[in-house]
């Protein structure tokens, strides 16, 4: 089986959404995906749980978690969500950038924005890959 990591800075609002449509609109099990962060936040906001909810998948219970070289030895492809120059790098690990926007500081409008455009990017993603 094939891990993707799906990673950001705080591994608590893109990489969380992004992992999470992932394995929603997967067609095939041989791939999994992994969420993680540079520098992972304390909690997953609850507008993120609230947002992602609305969308019909459940994030109850999930922790941000940090990339290590442990994690990153059992992946095969790093998809980064803006974190630029601080995402670390794995020799003989395939990275795809996707130049998303810090999610922070958005309105509960412009954090819809994101993650519908996140839940598309993942389907033309998977589409593109046969997941």
């Amino acid at each position: 089986m094939a891990n993707i990591v799906f990673m950001c800075m705080h591994n608590a609002i893109r990489s969380r959404m992004a992992a999470a449509f992932f394995s929603k609109h997967r067609t095939q099990d041989r791939v999994k995906a992994v969420s993680a962060g540079v520098t992972p936040a304390a909690e997953v906001p609850d507008f993120v749980r609230n947002i992602i909810q609305e969308a019909d998948v459940d994030l109850s219970g999930i922790k941000p978690v940090k990339l290590t070289a442990e994690l990153a030895k059992t992946v095969s492809t790093i998809v980064t969500l803006g974190c630029g120059e601080a995402c670390p790098h794995f020799p003989g690990v395939d990275v795809v950038d996707w130049k998303l926007a810090d999610s922070k500081d958005r309105s509960l409008g412009e954090a819809r924005e994101m993650r519908n455009e996140i839940e598309n990017k993942i389907k033309v993603f998977n589409a593109e890959n046969n997941y």
